[in-house]
């Protein structure tokens, strides 16, 4: 990432495009309303909208125009509702519209170090495994993680993130069967993490590189959508030695200190795809660090 940025997101910017794009996605169909005639843009008119949640219309257009902070909870939930929004999409939309409410998560987590304990709880396990801070920085990994995705150890420090190297590293998209839906679920997790500290530059300057540098990244930053990942979601690696197998997706919260998510994948037992890792925790490698 580079270093230049001063200023984060701009939250009320990201509120209203936000807002824009839930609202796109909708049809008056879908929502039980009448559709007349073409529309010059897809999806729900704001007065479509604001009938729907139960506001006026100009108390809806001040939210979609950024300014959420004075509107009640209850407001919000009609809104979310109407939109369809599932509860992440909800959390954002609280997150972007009255940050006060969220004021633990304002302040830009500062640079993480792993706990020797976390060190220790990667070099135990027994599938590939690694530690990600909020910003998407890879602060640690085991030795399997190295097999099967490839060994950021060699990369300096400053790429290591995951999603620079979902959209600017051919060598680490090589490594999954489907790069494309990786690629997605990484630009849902950054979104959504940046909508959690708007203040901190280095999301700025990170969406900034990947913006200027991946075609693929514009268009899914320009989707606003939002997740953290499903949990137990199987991924297909393509591995240059043992071929494509399938890995299951577990991430988890680490407590203690700035928000960090330990990232780990294991294989069905008795499948293919578990004696491939067999085979890869089988051969030696040199020490990472």
């Amino acid at each position: 990432m580079s270093s230049h940025a001063t200023s984060g997101l701009d939250r009320r910017t990201e509120l209203k495009e936000f807002l824009r794009s839930r609202r796109a996605r909708l049809r008056p169909e879908d929502v039980g309303l009448p559709s007349y005639g073409r529309r010059r843009v897809p999806g729900l008119r704001r007065e479509e909208l604001a009938q729907l949640a139960g506001v006026s219309y100009a108390y809806y257009a001040r939210l979609e125009q950024g300014y959420g902070e004075t509107m009640s909870a209850e407001v919000l939930d009609a809104i979310a509702r109407a939109l369809h929004l599932n509860d992440e999409e909800r959390e954002h939309l609280v997150r972007l519209a009255q940050p006060e409410r969220q004021s633990a998560a304002q302040a830009p987590p500062p640079q993480q170090r792993l706990r020797p304990s976390v060190r220790h709880l990667l070099d135990a396990l027994g599938v590939p495994a690694y530690v990600v801070d909020r910003r998407l920085d890879i602060l640690g990994w085991n030795r399997l993680a190295a097999a099967v995705f490839g060994d950021w150890g060699l990369l300096p420090p400053e790429e290591r993130n995951a999603a620079r190297l979902a959209f600017l590293s051919s060598e680490a998209r090589e490594r999954f069967a489907d790069p494309g839906s990786t690629a997605l679920r990484v630009a849902r997790a950054l979104r959504m993490n940046a909508g959690k500290s708007p203040g901190d530059p280095h999301f700025s300057s990170l969406i900034q590189e990947l913006s200027q540098q991946s075609e693929e990244f514009r268009q899914l930053w320009a989707r606003h959508e939002v997740s953290c990942g499903t949990v137990g979601e199987t991924v297909r690696m393509r591995h240059p030695l043992v071929g494509e197998f399938d890995l299951v997706h577990e991430p988890m919260a680490l407590h203690g200190g700035a928000p960090m998510r330990l990232v780990t994948y294991h294989a069905e037992p008795g499948s293919r795809s578990e004696e491939a890792l067999r085979m890869l925790a089988s051969w030696e490698m040199e020490p990472l660090r």
